[in-house]
């Protein structure tokens, strides 16, 4: 009861619902809908391309567009034919992209992407290893990579090699390059991925980092070290207000497992990245997931009274959540003031007009699964919009 009386004084201007307008970190957002990052395997040279822009572009009503995971480096890569940024091609790529979105109204984060262990010697320059914070594989873990045969498509995650202590800095820098080359492809900002067992997950979580170094997960200050060092090191190059991070406490996605003092950690990264200015906290609840271990399932409560806590301890810090999310709940959430955006994943596959369905209560188009991964516009730019005159009741 304490933690919520700090959060509602804090919390001064009270919000309304999905469709008010919104300042996040100073970039004015029309809505409180963002579009979250959604692997589609549409860069057939691991770069976007005109059919990536018109993809985007025909969201671009969203508050905030959040880019599928770019990888920052070759070694950072866990899937063919996903656009990165960190080639003369891929930065060209991305400001099509951004350039029409911008052109309609829209605003667009990309999201920064290093897998770590979550990928296959396949995707590998020179079929090297992947890297990590160990040299434990990520059993059950998939990669789109190659197959024996040459087939593209999922693959069992290789084992890694852990990163000498003297090539992190490296990787930090890698980050930095990423993100300014975001900047110089036309993006309002930057998210870092920070969730679903990749490479932050594993310095992050004790069960998998098994370092004896200063990035030791033995002690909170060692396991935050490398997600802060990021987090630092790009603020510093293109500013704090700039940057958000998608974590995702209590997920278990990518063969993470469920730690005791998760939410001690969670909380104290929380109130460091607060400190640091961050933009955002995006959170992807996976407390409906059924591949959380029987018994080990913390509820939807668990990750709301984190968010709380949160606001007490990052009070300038916007907060977005996706994962089964309705109008309803996000409506609730807004409203009480637990989060200040929030985002519909797989709905805006098969909704570009997302935002004007919402609003009006119009029925929702269903995403075709097995096109998700496949290449091509079917499944990807051909779902059509609304059409007021096909509208149909909704009870």
């Amino acid at each position: 009861m304490i933690v919520k009386s700090l959060f509602q004084i804090q919390r001064q201007a009270p919000t309304t619902d999905l469709f008010s307008p919104f300042s996040l970190a100073g970039l004015q957002l029309p809505n409180r809908i963002f579009m979250p990052p959604l692997t589609r395997s549409r860069g057939p040279k691991d770069a976007a391309t005109e059919q990536v822009a018109l993809y985007y572009t025909q969201r671009a009503t969203a508050g905030l567009i959040i880019s599928e995971g770019s990888p920052i480096s070759r070694e950072g890569q866990g899937y063919f034919y996903n656009p990165g940024i960190f080639s003369r091609e891929q930065i060209a790529g991305w400001k099509l992209v951004t350039d029409s979105v911008h052109a309609v109204g829209g605003r667009m984060f990309i999201q920064l992407w290093h897998v770590g262990r979550i990928s296959h010697t396949s995707i590998q320059a020179d079929g090297a290893s992947p890297v990590s914070s160990t040299d434990r594989a990520a059993e059950g873990a998939m990669a789109f990579g190659r197959d024996d045969a040459g087939n593209v498509g999922f693959v069992p995650s290789s084992r890694p090699r852990a990163l000498e202590t003297s090539e992190i800095p490296r990787v930090v820098d890698d980050f930095v390059q990423a993100a300014r080359n975001a900047m110089d492809a036309g993006f309002d900002g930057v998210e870092l991925h920070a969730a679903n067992g990749y490479l932050f997950d594993q310095f992050l979580n004790p069960l998998i980092n098994d370092r004896t170094d200063c990035y030791s997960a033995a002690t909170m200050e060692g396991r935050l070290r490398f997600t802060l060092e990021v987090v630092d090191a790009v603020g510093s190059a293109i500013g704090s207000d700039r940057v958000g991070i998608r974590l995702t406490p209590y997920g278990t996605i990518g063969a993470v497992p469920l730690f005791d003092d998760a939410e001690e950690t969670y909380v104290a990264l929380g109130k460091a990245l607060g400190d640091r200015g961050t933009a955002y906290f995006h959170v992807m609840d996976q407390t409906g997931f059924f591949n959380t271990p029987v018994g080990q399932k913390p509820t939807s409560d668990a990750i709301k009274e984190l968010l709380i806590k949160w606001r007490s301890v990052a009070p300038e810090t916007a907060i977005l959540l996706d994962g089964g999310m309705t109008r309803a709940r996000a409506n609730e959430l807004i409203t009480n003031g637990v989060i200040d955006m929030a985002g519909f994943g797989q709905a805006y596959i098969a909704n570009p007009d997302l935002v004007a369905r919402l609003r009006n209560d119009w029925p929702l188009n269903t995403p075709d699964r097995a096109t998700y991964y496949t290449g091509g516009a079917k499944g990807y730019v051909d779902y059509p919009p609304h059409r007021p005159e096909t509208r149909t009741h909704i009870a």
